[in-house]
């Protein structure tokens, strides 16, 4: 019970927080979607990108289980590191003011004024807003499928608790974006996606590790020490960040 425990938590927790940031920016376009060109369209296109990603998730999940296991830790654990620094980096760049923040209601305005130059929108099933919601929900939707079919190639029965932490970040966004009716602008995305960097970066650490044969510390527990260490490491990186800022002579003054 605790093994099974100690895996699925850190898995749901991960799964949900990287999901929450690729679905606040879909719901962005999709909000802008419904509001300028309509929400059957809107809600259609989100709808059948949904349905491709559930399958997706259905065909490849399961293919996992007959390739060896050492190769797929490796190969998606070397995946899994590379996409959570990018993260990471974006992130660390953000914090430390190299890179401006992204902001939602910016995002919104801009893919809005997009979409009213496309003409006017059509009686019953307006192709414009079927074609933009379905291409951002897959866009965004197959970096949440990569990360759960991730996870799942643990070999330790994650499928199931990575697919229920990207299912409840659906249903809160969802919810959210029904009750609100505006773009999560108030969503601490960089904060998110700096905690996803370094959850994902330990995750495949130790994926890459448990794929090449390294015996780690502690076992499992050793996550918590990678993820430690990436947060060290990341925190410094900051601080170097802003310092390397300030003393760049092409920094803006006042």
């Amino acid at each position: 019970m605790m093994y099974a425990w100690v895996h699925a938590v850190p898995t749901i927790v991960a799964s949900f927080l990287a999901s929450l940031v690729e679905f606040v920016e879909a719901l962005t376009v999709v909000l802008a979607v419904g509001t300028v060109r309509g929400w059957r369209g809107a809600l259609g296109g989100s709808a059948a990108a949904l349905a491709l990603l559930l399958l997706l998730v259905i065909a490849l999940g399961p293919a996992l289980t007959r390739i060896p296991l050492a190769m797929v830790q490796l190969v998606v654990g070397a995946l899994l590191t590379l996409f959570g620094m990018r993260w990471l980096r974006k992130a660390i760049l953000r914090a430390a003011g190299v890179v401006p923040l992204h902001d939602e209601m910016a995002a919104f305005s801009k893919e809005a004024d997009a979409l009213r130059q496309q003409g006017l929108a059509g009686s019953r099933w307006d192709a414009v807003a079927l074609a933009s919601a379905f291409k951002i929900t897959m866009l965004e939707g197959i970096e949440v499928v990569f990360i759960v079919i991730a996870f799942a190639a643990g070999g330790k029965d994650l499928l199931v608790p990575a697919s229920l932490g990207a299912a409840a970040a659906l249903i809160a966004v969802v919810g959210l974006g029904v009750l609100l009716h505006r773009p999560l602008a108030t969503v601490p995305e960089n904060a998110l996606k700096f905690t996803v960097g370094v959850l994902l970066s330990a995750f495949g650490t130790f994926w890459v590790g448990e794929g090449i044969g390294v015996a780690w510390p502690g076992a499992d527990y050793s996550l918590l020490a990678l993820g430690a260490g990436f947060l060290i490491i990341a925190l410094a990186s900051i601080g170097l960040c802003r310092a390397s800022a300030a003393m760049s002579p092409f920094r803006t003054q006042g």
